[in-house]
């Protein structure tokens, strides 16, 4: 792991950090630190999601990745994590995770194979060097990184105490565009997305919207049919496609057992289906994740 230090002084230092309050010091950053310099989108949400949250981060994520823009966001479990799931679909997508941690330490731990996946093709940066103990206050203040290296940010779930509704605020208070994604008025999930938009937030109703505003001309995205997918897929990865398709809502152990695949190899596969968009898990269940 290579870590590139750069100081404000720095030429490779992003101009968009320069002009934030605030803005950091230095960054510690693993990965192409070209991306820095292009067209980004912030995507957040809120750890606890539901099903339908998880699917739009992916899509979002993929969509923005496909028509050339970098997708920003805090690696955080839940939505984070997906949008940049989502972005990594695409052979050449790019994504950044911003840290709040000291940089080259997966928070959550469970993160550490994503953050391997980012730094070897896209970039993941921190205000803190490898040697910080952490600390709580690194997690709302990385916020203002990821607005400020971001043209727009997009909400897409968020309850009331949603660190990502922060994320909103100071995204405004730098002058970006702040989209949100609409929601169930009954559901706990997103009360802070409706609200931001209740108080003059863009609502998310067609995400060409966000590539057009961002001066890209959308491609649209690569089709979703079971074709298209299989053809992507290995052996064994179509054969639990297919069981999935057959009848949603399988376990992994229902999987291994009606595939004749250990079932250490089965999470193995279903982790790789879910990178690619095929399936989504929720309760500990394997559902069809066309996006």
């Amino acid at each position: 792991m290579k870590i590139i230090r750069l100081d404000r002084d720095s030429p490779d230092f992003p101009v968009s950090l320069l002009e934030i309050p605030r803005a950091p010091k230095r960054l510690y950053c693993v990965g192409d630190i070209s991306l820095l310099s292009g067209r980004c989108a912030a995507v957040v949400g809120s750890r606890r999601h539901t099903i339908y949250g998880k699917q739009v981060a992916m899509m979002i994520g993929r969509m923005l990745a496909e028509n050339g823009i970098t997708v920003v966001s805090g690696m955080a479990k839940g939505i984070d994590s997906f949008a940049h799931q989502g972005a990594l679909m695409p052979e050449n997508g790019k994504t950044i995770a911003v840290l709040g941690t000291a940089i080259g330490k997966a928070y959550p731990a469970s993160n550490q194979k994503l953050m391997d996946e980012i730094e070897k093709r896209g970039l993941v940066i921190s205000e803190y060097p490898p040697d910080f103990p952490g600390s709580s206050y690194g997690f709302p203040a990385r916020n203002r990184i990821i607005s400020g290296l971001s043209q727009v940010t997009i909400v897409v779930e968020a309850g009331l105490n949603s660190g990502s509704l922060i994320t909103a605020q100071i995204a405004g208070e730098q002058g970006r565009t702040v989209y949100a994604v609409p929601g169930n008025i009954n559901s706990q999930f997103s009360i802070g997305t409706n609200l931001l938009i209740r108080d003059g937030a863009s609502p998310l109703v067609v995400i060409e919207d966000v590539v057009r505003e961002m001066g890209v001309e959308p491609s649209g995205i690569v089709g979703t049919d079971d074709e298209s997918l299989e053809s992507s897929m290995g052996e064994d990865e179509v054969a639990i496609y297919r069981l999935v398709r057959g009848e949603q809502g399988l376990t992994p152990d229902q999987i291994g057992s009606r595939s004749g695949l250990p079932v250490s190899k089965v999470n193995g596969i279903l982790t790789v289906l879910e990178i690619k968009g095929a399936i989504t898990t929720s309760s500990g269940r394997i559902f069809l994740g066309h996006i």
